[in-house]
């Protein structure tokens, strides 16, 4: 029968073929007896994971052998939906032949890759990403009866999304140094929020901690308070001329996003520094105006004097813009 059939169209298309042949037809779907692990001299871990959110749980069973802590089989039992079923299944796969410690590092993002056709081309929709965060849940929990270890001992970070394993650290990271401005951008960067989009804001498929609305406005608002306090440092800082060059020009626009920015902005424009060189007399700085400033009658006249008055008074008396 053609998916199509099933289900009108567009939705069962978002699903690979990998999935909707796993759903009903799963390879390592069963259990794992006890007597089955004496008679070959393993140990057998049970481990089980509900998800509250949705209603899906999964019973996971290793054989491995204590020897090298290899996990020889590996069987699920899913109670939920086909989803469910086909992730659970392709997360028993990937665990087969590798040690526990191995087989931590497992995540849902690998067992949603190796589910897909191709390699770009997403296995389920987003929205039933969350079915495979489920394996690694088990996998931490099953890995730690085999340990003797409490499971979240194996996260040293707060996963801030589930589906793409993105931690606080990482998302405050990536935003400070790429000087990012919108959710769209923190997701393109890392991944977060792309699949079951509850970590972006509150009312998403299950409640977080954490969300990226939050995390993003929080560093924005830190980055924004850091350079006011740079600014105002340069300011104050009384051997701006014994600076280096690269010194200055961060001081420059420290001053320049802070007192002179936001009114060229206002107007359309904006300005930034190519170039600074001393010489006994100046400290000479050359800008180019930007938007609606280039070409502005005042750009070389009322403008270009508040800009340098400003540099003067919170740097150096030296200074003398030049536009160019």
């Amino acid at each position: 029968m053609a998916k199509n059939d099933l289900l009108g169209g567009s939705l069962w298309d978002q699903y690979s073929n990998k999935v909707t042949t796993l759903m009903n037809n799963p390879n390592n779907q069963g259990e794992i007896t006890q007597e089955e692990c004496d008679v070959a001299g393993h140990k057998l871990i049970v481990a089980d994971f509900g998800a509250e959110s949705c209603g899906d749980a999964v019973r996971l069973y290793w054989e491995v052998d204590p020897a090298n802590d290899v996990i020889v089989k590996s069987k699920f039992k899913s109670f939920g939906c086909g989803t469910a079923i086909a992730s659970s299944d392709m997360m028993a796969e990937l665990c087969i032949g590798k040690t526990v410690q191995e087989a931590v590092k497992i995540t849902n993002i690998d067992v949603e890759f190796s589910l897909r056709d191709t390699p770009d081309m997403p296995a389920v929709p987003p929205q039933k990403m969350h079915c495979s965060v489920m394996a690694y849940d088990v996998i931490k929990k099953a890995a730690g009866l085999y340990l003797g270890v409490d499971e979240n001992s194996f996260e040293d970070e707060i996963i801030v999304c589930e589906c793409a394993r993105v931690s606080l650290g990482t998302l405050r990271e990536v935003i400070r140094l790429n000087d990012l401005k919108t959710i769209e951008q923190v997701t393109d960067y890392t991944k977060a929020g792309g699949f079951c989009k509850s970590c972006i804001k509150p009312g998403g498929h299950e409640a977080r901690e954490y969300y990226l609305v939050d995390i993003l406005a929080d560093v924005r608002a830190e980055m924004d308070q850091e350079k006011m306090r740079a600014a105002a440092d340069a300011g104050s800082h009384g051997d701006f001329e014994a600076m280096t060059l690269v010194q200055k020009i961060k001081a420059i626009d420290s001053v320049v996003d802070e007192s002179i920015r936001q009114f060229l902005i206002m107007d359309g424009g904006n300005m930034e520094v190519i170039d600074i060189k001393d010489s006994p007399d100046y400290i000479d700085v050359y800008i180019r105006y930007l938007g609606a400033c280039n070409g502005c009658a005042s750009s070389s006249t009322g403008t270009l004097y508040a800009i340098e008055a400003t540099l003067k008074e919170k740097l150096s008396q030296k200074i003398r813009v030049l536009p160019i």
